[in-house]
Formats: structure tokens, sequence, C-alpha cells
């Protein structure tokens, strides 16, 4: 598995060494010990997968209380996959990662907790998958506003995206409730 650094640190995108022949391919998606010794010492609890059609923009989602980090993947399609530092201690706080996570690259990217996830569709569908280092819990779920111009997040979106109530009524950067 290769890794590649994005402008915030802790986030990292991984490309799996892929085996091709004439009747597929084959790739190792997820290894334990290898994740711990050089991602990030967790443990993943629980494992989602969602189908989004095109234009469907999902975010920013993020809980505080059982925080979550998450290793994303994409199984059919193609997504824009964002992360947003909310770690007020951060010297990345209030930055930004975008990164084209599709079934064709087969990248994956680590979100580690303290961040703010979403993803945008860019393909007639998506398939996403992702492990979660700790379990949904909807009673500390916030939602950081997709749109707000403080964090200036370039979507790459191609006509008005389809949202969620939820996630129309975001809050905005200034608003959210941070991580120390």
């Amino acid at each position: 598995m290769k890794i590649i650094d994005t402008k915030i640190p802790e986030v990292k995108l991984l490309e799996p060494q892929v085996w091709c022949d004439e009747r597929g391919f084959f790739m190792e998606t997820f290894r334990d010990d290898w994740f711990k010794r050089q991602i990030a010492p967790c443990t993943f609890v629980q494992e989602n997968h969602s189908q989004s059609v095109k234009g469907v923009l999902r975010g920013l989602h993020y809980q505080t209380e059982n925080t979550q980090g998450k290793l994303v993947r994409v199984i059919a399609g193609a997504v824009l996959d964002v992360a947003v530092d909310l770690r007020k201690s951060s010297p990345t706080f209030g930055y930004w990662v975008g990164e084209v996570l599709s079934a064709e690259n087969r990248r994956q990217l680590w979100v580690p907790e303290g961040f703010a996830h979403g993803f945008y569709v860019l393909t007639d569908s998506a398939e996403v998958a992702y492990k979660c280092t700790d379990y949904y819990n909807p009673m500390a779920e916030q939602t950081l506003l997709w749109c707000d111009p403080t964090l200036g997040i370039d979507w790459q979106l191609r006509g008005d995206p389809s949202l969620s109530p939820k996630d129309l009524a975001g809050k905005r950067f200034t608003k959210a409730v941070l991580f120390d």
C-alpha cells in the first residue's frame, strides 16, 4: 500500500497495489497490523456502505462524542471526498482536503477523528464504503454547512447539488462545535 501525503499531514491517501490479468484484478484493501503501524493505532468497529446518484452531496458530518476516524473508499463510480480539520489546537485548523476517490483509481482516504467529512458524487452513481473507529451516535452528530464561505471548499460542482434537509441546515464554521 502506497501512502500519499495531503496538505493536512494526518489525512492520508492510500493507494493499494493491484494485480491485474485477463481474469480481472486482486488487491488488498485493508490490513490491520500495517494500518496500525503506518497510519494510526486504531480499531475499526463499524463499516457503512452508501449508494448515491450523480450530484448528491453528503456532509459535512462529524460526532462530538464517539468521534470517528474513517477509512473511505469507492466501490463503484467516483466522488470528491472532503475532510475539514475541526481541531482548534491544530496548525491546519479550518483547512480542508478534497480527493477524488473512484472504483477506477481504487484509492482510499484516511480521515482521522476531529474532522468533518463529506463527499460529492461525480458520476451517474457511486457506492461508498467506509470503516469507522467508533459507533454511530445520532445524539452527538453535527453537520457543518457544506458551502460555508469561510471554508471555501471547491466541490467541483456540476450544477446545484442534491442535499438532505439535515445537510441544508448545517452550521456555519464560526458556529460549529469544535474539538480542542
